[in-house]
């Protein structure tokens, strides 16, 4: 009887040392990343930081040069208490307008709507040259919502199979299709990095641009591997799905925001606008954390035409082998030629 009742608390001590190891591992190794992506008052100050905070997780965790920093109760509420305070400073820091922007995100898309006519300001146009440069073009550009004829999701892929960036375009009749991204609003000479999108680097930008800009820059001058799927959708839906973007202008627009690599990033954040519009709830999948799947998920949803296999969606929907050959298109190709052999769309 007395060897049961002293294991059992010594399973528990066990258990409990267990547990607060691993969340000194794990926020150590939180904080200090943190702290490497934010650089808080310079490369030298950060570099303290890490080190002194390292100091303490040591001391906590008994692997100091000497035993303790003051008694082990001390330590570990001396370091419950510091890593309050950098979970302060680090929700305290706030997404901003006003940064030294790259041109390519330096304008807020803004927009006026009287009934289902939109005209919407800096929308992007820029004319890319072989050698990744371009002229910069701001325009307005005006729509009917009633005129959309068309809906499709573009996946560019430039790190492997698994990750791709997701865009959305709308086709209008008679008039060139607009495309929407939801990108990282880069600093000027600032490059994206996805462990930096975990911890507050980057700011969310809404993009509206024209197809031979946005979709061209990644086919042709950045040699991004670009998909175009057409996919099925009610012209209720469309224009809702349009009205969701003009929403999260408006949001952006008042109170900027944080991308997340994982939770708000730019097929998280479309997910949720489909998932506002839609007639019937959408269910959540790995794929869509894992984005370069997202035209397999939509696929099994049947938001693709049914007549084609996925391996044959994947051969058809390939954007790259159809402009390749093209170092510099008109807006009007441009778009004609993404769409070449897919399925027409029809809207009810």
């Amino acid at each position: 009887m007395s060897l049961s009742g002293n294991t059992a608390p010594n399973w528990l001590f066990w258990l409990l040392n267990a547990v607060f190891t691993l969340f000194v591992f794990g926020s150590s190794l939180w904080l200090c990343l943190a702290l490497w992506i934010q650089q808080p008052g310079g490369a030298i100050l950060t570099y303290i930081l890490i080190g002194l905070w390292l100091i303490l997780a040591c001391a906590v965790l008994g692997i100091y040069f000497s035993r303790h920093l003051i008694s082990r109760g001390a330590d570990i509420l001396l370091y419950i208490f510091a890593f309050l305070l950098s979970l302060l400073w680090y929700f305290s820091l706030e997404a901003r307008q006003d940064r030294e922007w790259n041109p390519e995100v330096a304008h807020v898309l803004h927009y006026e709507q009287q009934g289902d006519r939109i005209t919407l300001h800096n929308v992007r146009n820029f004319s890319w040259q072989p050698d990744g440069r371009y002229i910069e073009r701001w325009e307005s550009r005006s729509f009917d919502l009633n005129q959309i004829t068309g809906v499709n999701v573009i996946t560019s892929y430039w790190m492997g199979p698994h990750i791709a960036h997701t865009l959305v375009s709308f086709n209008f009749a008679g008039q060139k299709p607009l495309t929407f991204s939801i990108e990282i609003r880069k600093e000027k000479d600032e490059d994206f990095s996805a462990i930096g999108g975990f911890f507050r680097k980057f700011e969310l930008s809404l993009v509206a641009a024209d197809e031979a800009d946005i979709i061209y820059t990644r086919s042709n001058i950045r040699g991004e591997q670009v998909y175009f799927f057409p996919v099925k959708m009610s012209r209720t839906e469309a224009k809702a799905l349009f009205q969701e973007y003009l929403t999260t202008a408006d949001d952006l627009a008042t109170q900027p925001k944080w991308y997340n690599t994982l939770t708000s990033n730019c097929t998280t954040l479309v997910f949720d606008m489909v998932q506002a519009v839609s007639q019937q709830p959408l269910p959540t999948d790995y794929r869509l954390i894992a984005s370069g799947y997202l035209p397999n998920y939509m696929y099994d949803l049947h938001a693709l035409e049914q007549d084609w296999d996925l391996s044959t969606w994947y051969a058809k929907a390939h954007v790259n082998p159809r402009v390749k050959d093209f170092p510099q298109l008109s807006s009007e190709y441009y778009s004609a030629l993404i769409r070449q052999g897919l399925p027409q769309q029809s809207m009810q």
